[in-house]
């Protein structure tokens, strides 16, 4: 069987797709004065035609009714690509692609202060409570999962997979100068910075064929040389055939497996990654038993332009390893640099959380995000079923809008048990419990964190979006000046969410030109 997938696998990345032109547009922008964008969408710019740029579809998750579905469950994991690909949009003044939205992903992207997890667990979760912003009817449920900081035990054997198709030569918008390759070889270098003698790193490319152009080599001082003078050397060349890219990262990875360690293909792409298109159950299967095997993939994209965001998304998610993408060299740091460890050490392995409900005091609720993650209660409950990680000294945040009964209802009574199961890494299967009462507190990270959430609803067009909007986003970021200055991303987001706004083209619109505004509910 491994030997069918492996060809199987082989064939599939043989097809060549070039800038997409068998897709032509795949994320075209729908037609101007259509839906609830009105006039907004008359000429508004959208990515190019020509250009291979696809994302999975999103249908939102709407209100559930406590007394016929009184629980919640979902994978949890902690990619950030959707946020980067959102700000690369805003700042080419280009009109957001809904698709391109996924909630959970931007209000991940930030780090928050929440408390530490009790000793002998690697998951922390704690519960805050507020009136909803964008529906002062409604309440808003944050919770807050923060993971420990892992004590790295064992060394490190990474195998980069660097696509150097003609693609990669292009120019990284707002860098001048500066071709996505560069920016790959930007990130890859600060890697390296902070690796140590014991870890060893090898390197893989495809464009025509696939190469390896660096054995595994130790990061001493002199290794160290040597793995950047093979960095230095790639140069962008050629069409995108894959072939049998992943399966020499993985041979590779095997070859220098370290024992006890951490073991990992990171593959760095602009997203003209075209493989398992037309059967990606079994590119599934593949990445999934490489997974079982303890090698994990990362998948880091760059550049905005045949974008396959939906394969890479697809390869993380089967791959126990994380997605994210590199759009200027400070989103580089923060992925090799600032959270390193993060992203690049699991300490929650098939993460999954639980929440649910007391009808006495909720008649309904609403998962923000995590669309394409929610899972079943059966699945919740099987320990072995496949689900997201979470890595070392991290925070994920999900966001619940909750239509409350009157206030006469037993104030005595939890309002909802939260439960967040995964494995440690000794392979022990954990769980946390925490009853919320709605008397928690807000705090200023979950006031920021709600500013996100309802930036992301109005981008991403919500059904659910009631009174959202940029204008009250920008009034709320500013009322928490001193706790945005000591965060440059947070500081970054209020830039962003203003030239969103000033852009104009999230003014929604009736058709007749009357304001738009959808009630949640």
């Amino acid at each position: 069987m491994k030997k069918y997938l492996v060809s199987l696998f082989g064939c599939l990345m043989a097809v060549v797709f070039f800038c997409g032109c068998a897709y032509g547009s795949l994320n075209a922008a729908p037609d101007a004065g259509e839906g609830v964008w009105g006039g907004a969408m008359e000429g508004a710019p959208w990515i190019s035609d020509g250009e291979n740029y696809q994302y999975d579809s999103i249908i939102e998750q709407g209100f559930y009714d406590v007394q016929t579905t009184p629980s919640s469950y979902f994978s949890l994991d902690r990619n950030t690509a959707g946020y980067s690909f959102v700000r690369a949009q805003i700042r080419q003044n280009v009109f957001v692609s809904p698709d391109s939205v996924r909630l959970e992903e931007l209000v991940n992207y930030f780090d928050y202060d929440y408390p530490l997890p009790q000793e002998g667990e690697a998951v922390g979760v704690s519960a805050y409570f507020s009136e909803c912003p964008w529906n002062t009817d409604h309440a808003l449920m944050t919770i807050g999962i923060r993971t420990e900081e892992a004590v790295v035990g064992g060394d490190t054997n990474y195998v980069l997979l660097i696509d150097v198709s003609g693609s990669m030569g292009g120019s990284v918008y707002g860098s001048e100068g500066m071709s996505r390759l560069d920016l790959v070889k930007y990130g890859a270098n600060k890697l390296i910075d902070g690796l140590g003698e014991n870890d060893r790193v090898s390197i893989v490319t495809y464009a025509s064929g696939v190469k390896t152009v660096l054995e595994s080599t130790a990061a001493t001082q002199s290794g160290k040389t040597a793995i950047r003078n093979a960095l230095s050397r790639l140069t962008a060349y050629g069409s995108t055939s894959g072939s049998d890219g992943l399966g020499l990262a993985y041979e590779q990875a095997e070859a220098h497996k370290a024992e006890n360690g951490n073991n990992r293909v990171i593959l760095l792409t602009d997203g003209d990654f075209n493989v398992g298109i037309y059967d990606t159950d079994e590119l599934t299967e593949f990445i999934q038993e490489k997974a079982r095997s303890g090698i994990a993939l990362s998948v880091v994209g760059v550049g905005l332009g045949n974008t396959r965001d939906d394969l890479m998304q697809t390869l993380a998610l089967n791959g126990n390893g994380n997605y994210s993408y590199m759009d200027t060299q400070l989103e580089s740091e923060k992925i090799f640099t600032e959270e390193l460890a993060g992203t690049l050490y699991t300490v929650a392995y098939d993460a999954k959380a639980g929440v649910t409900f007391n009808g006495e005091r909720v008649s309904s609720y609403r998962l923000l995000g995590y669309d394409m993650k929610t899972i079943s209660e059966d699945d919740f409950d099987n320990p072995n079923k496949d689900t997201g990680e979470i890595g070392s000294n991290l925070c994920v945040t999900a966001l619940y809008e909750l239509e409350l009964l009157p206030s006469n209802a037993d104030t005595e009574t939890a309002l909802a048990q939260v439960s967040v199961r995964y494995r440690d890494a000794e392979d022990l299967n954990r769980e946390v419990v925490l009853t919320v009462t709605g008397e928690e507190s807000s705090a200023e990270d979950t006031q920021f964190a709600a500013c996100v959430a309802e930036f992301a609803l109005v981008l991403r067009q919500s059904s659910y979006r009631g009174d959202a909007s940029l204008e009250n986003v920008l009034a709320r970021l500013n009322g928490l000046e001193s706790y945005l200055a000591e965060d440059v991303y947070k500081q970054e987001f209020l830039q962003i969410v203003a030239l969103a706004e000033q852009s104009g083209l999230y003014d929604i619109t009736d058709e007749e030109g009357e304001e738009f505004n959808v009630s949640a509910g």
